[in-house]
């Protein structure tokens, strides 16, 4: 071995003991997350109402049920998850805790309230996201060992790469009636070779949700450097406007027209900015549960007044691929194909440590038996010199 493969080799081994128990537990969460929503609609009668061919009600109406009865309570987010399945609102109370509220969009009856805490996959997503840390300090550690990851990924792949031509036929395939350690070792070379390209897009898309930094430079990458101040501009409510018209009408006026200029948009998500210069934004979706192609609207919220308005098609493409982000990385971009590639990669990812660490092992114990038979050895010859 070169002494370039052997730096190679050391870097490759220490930073996989550095991180591997987090690139496990970051790769099974995500495993178990990525058909949370196909999970989700089997076991839960909830997530689905009958369609009733007449309009939603409007946002203040469910915003008010929503929150009747609970003292001290309030509202920002809104959601028309769209006409098979039920409106949502979430709820702030007070000490910090939030409830979801669901609600049949065409009557206002409450289905469901569930505390997001205690629901099983967004615990999933919270260790996923922080390992059940502070988020500070989760998603930094996960951050790290994410670019880590990669750093292994492509170490691996320069390591394992064949020199000849003859022998990358062979290297692609796992030997399946070879020894064991033969098999641990093809699962650990040529899996990981199959899922390192899957793998890097879910590592990116996963680092840009923790560093503002990765975020900008996709943004910066995908429109080649030109700048688009106007996506960026941060729109403000006149505050001494206060009171001119009351905040559930301008909610509602503001869903009428963001339905009427979507009318395609399946789902719909509505922020009402509760502090003194906030607006009201919502967002329309082209495809349920999907968190891309989506039209834009801010509003005035003392007034109504549309402040701006960015249909999905005059976005940049760096804006575009920020908003793709979350799809990319649950693997929902293109539906249940790419959801079950997303899937086995990170699979694969999860036993990558393990493989990892069985040839280590292996090795050790081969060195270790190595030097005991030359240490034998020498006390032999010296006994048969003497």
């Amino acid at each position: 071995m070169t002494r370039f493969k052997k730096v190679i080799l050391f870097c490759h081994r220490w930073l996989g003991f550095i991180s591997g128990l987090v690139v496990f537990i970051v790769s099974i969460t995500g495993c178990i997350f990525c058909f949370q929503d196909e999970i989700q609609d089997l076991i839960h009668d909830y997530r689905k109402v009958e369609v009733q061919y007449k309009p939603y009600l409007d946002p203040s109406v469910l915003k008010a049920e929503a929150l009747k009865g609970r003292k001290g309570a309030s509202a920002t987010y809104m959601y028309y998850y769209g006409v098979n399945r039920p409106a949502a609102v979430l709820v702030n109370l007070p000490k910090d805790e939030m409830l979801y509220v669901y609600l049949n969009p065409y009557t206002g009856k409450i289905t469901h309230t569930e505390n997001p805490a205690k629901n099983f996959f967004i615990i999933v997503e919270y260790i996923h996201l922080y390992l059940l840390l502070p988020a500070k300090v989760g998603s930094l550690v996960v951050g790290i060992s994410v670019i880590i990851f990669m750093v292994i990924m492509i170490t691996g792949l320069i390591l394992w790469w064949p020199k000849r031509k003859s022998d990358r036929k062979r290297s692609f395939n796992i030997k399946w009636n070879g020894r064991w350690r033969r098999v641990n070792y093809d699962l650990h070379n040529v899996l990981g070779f199959y899922a390192t390209s899957v793998a890097i897009i879910l590592a990116i898309t996963g680092l840009s949700m923790v560093f503002e930094s990765v975020r900008e430079g996709i943004y910066i990458t995908a429109n080649l450097g030109r700048s688009y101040p106007s996506e960026k501009e941060v729109l403000k409510s006149d505050s001494l406007l206060k009171g001119k018209v009351k905040n559930g009408f301008v909610i509602d006026k503001a869903f009428a027209i963001a339905q009427v200029r979507s009318p395609k948009a399946e789902m719909f998500l509505i922020n009402d900015d509760a502090t003194a210069a906030g607006t009201v934004g919502i967002s329309a979706y082209a495809q349920t549960l999907h968190y891309y192609n989506s039209d834009e609207y801010i509003f005035e919220k003392y007034t109504g007044k549309l402040l701006k308005q960015t249909p999905n098609e005059k976005k940049s493409t760096g804006l575009k691929m920020n908003e793709m982000n979350y799809d990319l990385h649950v693997g929902q971009i293109g539906g249940l194909t790419t959801k079950i590639i997303a899937f086995l990669a990170s699979l694969i990812c999860a036993s990558l440590p393990i493989t990892g660490f069985i040839i280590w092992l292996g090795k050790r114990k081969k060195s270790k038996s190595k030097k005991v038979k030359e240490v034998v050895h020498r006390r032999v010859h010296k006994q048969h010199l003497t």
